[in-house]
């Protein structure tokens, strides 16, 4: 198991994309990561847009990110409430200060436009928000898995095998 007991953070709120959050935590569990979920709050069970629930292991404010080698952002509606919170933004942030892997889906590119740090990096997207990632200075290619350095992004869940490949793969080189 190459990412044997390797840390791995999620962050979740209402309306994220069931299968963009679950797909990615279960590939990387088969390779042996620790993925938490982190949320507003603590031990608070977010519903995804289609149902599926996701209880969260911590708050934002107690997670210690540098115990963490990558993060996952889900797509869905949540991107859009989650880049309202500093917390997150600053998780995102230290991840990319340190080229630690970084993996958005869909309209999870929200976030990393919030945290600023998408200048001059190759990335994909849902399409509806193509303009949003090229105006925060990206070059936005409609590709199904988009990999630049440590940041891994991907489009809508048909493209969850590659998306959830390119992040194992990204930590498996750290």
């Amino acid at each position: 198991m190459r990412l044997k007991d390797m840390k791995v953070l999620t962050v979740v709120d209402d309306e994220f994309e069931d299968l963009e959050l679950w797909y990615p935590i279960y590939r990387l569990q088969e390779e042996g990561a620790i993925v938490h979920i982190a949320g507003m709050e603590a031990d608070h069970t977010y519903k995804g847009k289609y149902g599926v629930p996701a209880k969260s292991d911590y708050s934002f404010n107690q997670i210690q990110i540098e115990e963490y080698s990558g993060i996952l952002v889900p797509g869905g509606w949540a991107p859009d409430k989650l880049r309202r919170y500093d917390e997150v933004l600053d998780m995102v942030t230290f991840m990319e200060e340190g080229k630690r892997p970084i993996g958005q889906i869909c309209h999870a590119g929200w976030v990393l436009i919030s945290a600023d740090i998408l200048k001059g990096k190759k990335v994909t997207s849902t399409p509806g928000i193509k303009h949003d990632m090229m105006n925060a200075g990206a070059e936005w290619v409609n590709e199904g898995v988009v990999t630049d350095g440590h940041l891994i992004s991907s489009r809508r869940p048909p493209d969850l095998p590659a998306y959830a490949r390119a992040f194992a793969d990204a930590l498996a080189e750290r």
